[in-house]
C-alpha cells in the first residue's frame, strides 16, 4: 500500500494520524505548521448577537479575551469546533457539516455576527440582512519540510491537505526541494484547497467536507489506487 502523509498542525495532527492507522493505512506525519495566538482587540459583545467559528483553534488559542464573549451563542463549522466551544463555556446555537459558508447562510436576517478566525481563512458572503465582522485571534506559521519527510515524498505517496494554506505551503516546499509532483496524489477537503495546491499532481480527490473521516476515506482510496498502478 502507498503511504499516507499528514502535515496538518497539532493538536489535529495526532488525531488524524491515529484515525488513519485505525483504518489500516501506512501513515507518516510531520506537522508543517505551528499554531500561535495573535493579540486581538475584544469587541464589545453588546454589538453582536452570535459568534461564527470555523476552527477549534479559536478556543485553543483565543486566550482570555474569549471570556468577554461567552454570552454570545456559537455557530460552529463542525462537531470538533462545537465541542471546544462547549468546553470553554459557550452555548452552541448551530453545528454545521458542509463548510462555514453553509453555516453562515442558515443564520436568520437581522443577526449581527462576529467571526473569530485565523489569519488564513475562507472568505465568506453573509446572506441578506446579516452583518459580519471578523477578528483574527491566531495564525499558523509554516515550517520547512524536514529531510526525512522529503525522502519519503520522493516515492509515490498520498498527502492529506486540510487547508488552502497547507496546500500552498506544501506545493512550494516540493518545488523548493525538487520533489516531483507527478508521483504524489492529494486528498483534500474541497475545491478551494485543491486549487491552492496547483497543477501537476498524479491525482487529486476532494472529500467535500472539513471532517477527517471523509478526507481519510478519499486518502484510503487513493492509497489503494496508486498501489495498483
Amino acid at each position: 500500500m502507498v503511504r499516507l502523509i499528514v502535515i496538518r498542525p497539532e493538536p489535529g495532527h495526532a488525531g488524524t494520524v491515529a484515525a488513519a492507522r485505525e483504518m489500516g493505512l501506512d501513515v507518516a506525519g510531520v506537522p508543517l505548521f505551528a499554531v500561535a495566538p495573535r493579540p486581538w482587540p475584544v469587541p464589545d459583545p453588546h454589538g453582536y448577537d452570535a459568534l461564527l467559528i470555523g476552527s477549534a483553534n479559536v478556543f485553543r488559542y483565543g486566550g482570555t479575551g474569549l471570556h468577554r464573549l461567552r454570552g454570545l451563542p456559537v455557530h460552529a463549522v463542525g462537531e470538533t469546533t462545537a465541542q471546544q466551544a462547549g468546553t470553554h463555556g459557550f452555548a452552541i446555537r448551530a453545528t454545521g457539516a458542509g463548510g462555514l459558508q453553509q453555516v453562515l447562510a442558515a443564520i436568520p436576517a437581522g443577526t449581527r455576527v462576529l467571526r473569530l478566525a485565523g489569519a488564513e481563512r475562507v472568505p465568506l458572503a453573509p446572506p441578506p440582512g446579516v452583518t459580519l465582522d471578523e477578528v483574527v485571534v491566531y495564525a499558523s506559521e509554516p515550517r520547512p519540510l524536514p529531510d526525512d519527510l522529503a525522502r519519503l515524498l520522493r516515492e509515490p505517496a498520498v498527502v492529506a491537505l486540510h487547508s488552502a494554506e497547507a496546500a500552498r505551503h506544501f506545493a512550494a516546499e516540493c518545488d523548493r526541494l525538487g520533489i516531483d509532483r507527478a508521483h504524489l496524489a492529494l486528498a483534500t477537503i474541497g475545491p478551494r484547497v485543491s486549487g491552492a495546491a496547483g497543477p501537476g499532481w498524479r491525482a487529486v480527490e476532494e472529500a467535500g467536507s472539513p471532517a477527517d473521516l471523509p478526507l481519510l476515506a478519499k486518502a484510503r482510496d487513493l492509497c489503494h489506487t496508486l498501489a495498483g498502478d
